[in-house]
This record gives structure tokens, sequence and C-alpha cells, in this order.
């Protein structure tokens, strides 16, 4: 059986609260919250999850790795405005400004990007 992805790992600083930022802009519930670990995941049951672990220092450069996170038809720019209101920033990592997707920030510099609304992973 070949691997397949279980966590994508995020270092943090704060991780109860980068991982209660990323619980709600997701929507999923934290599933296990310890001192150097906390897992959050659409259930206990998911075959995916995120899982926040010690940083050891602040966040520099631009990520290697980076979500990208998309919406219904309709609900991109009133989601990219209610993770704006928990904490993300716009980022400039280059972009023109042509381009199909939005790049953000955590709360603590990571970037992602809102991309348009898509129904599988190449359309």
């Amino acid at each position: 059986m070949p691997l397949r992805a279980h966590h994508v790992v995020i270092d943090a600083e704060d991780l109860p609260g980068l991982a209660a930022f990323w619980s709600e802009v997701l929507d999923w519930p934290i599933l296990s919250e310890r001192e150097r670990e906390v897992v959050i995941g659409p259930s206990v049951d998911a075959p995916f999850g995120i899982c926040f672990m010690p940083a050891g220092e602040p966040h520099t450069t631009k990520n290697r790795v980076h979500l990208d996170l998309t919406t219904e038809v309709g609900d991109r720019d009133v989601e990219i405005a209610r993770v704006l209101s928990l904490g993300a920033r716009h980022v400039d990592v280059g972009q023109t400004g042509d381009e199909s997707w939005v790049v953000l920030a955590d709360p603590e510099g990571n970037e992602f990007c809102v991309v348009r609304p898509k129904v599988n992973l190449i359309g």
C-alpha cells in the first residue's frame, strides 16, 4: 500500500492561537491539544488534518509549501472577508493582480491562497 497524506504540519509560535484561527477558517474542530502539538481536522476519523507544532523561531521568509483553499461559486469574496476578520491579512509574494487567487497570511505570517471556486483537483 502506498503512503498517504496524514497531516500538514504548520510550525507555530502560539500553538493554541494559530490552531484556533485555522479551526475557525476551515470550520474544523480542535481534535487534540497537547503542550507541543495541536491537531485539527474535519473529524477524529478523517484521514487528513492539520497539526501545529512549536516553531522555535518567528516566520521570516515565504513559505515553501502553502494551502490552497476554495469556496462555492459566489462565496469567495464573503469568505475572504470572513478570514480577514479572523486575523488574516493580504500579502504580496510577487503576484501581478491578474491571478485567479488571492494570497493571504495567517496571524503568524504563513501564506495561503483562496483560489477560484473549484469542484475537483484540476478543474
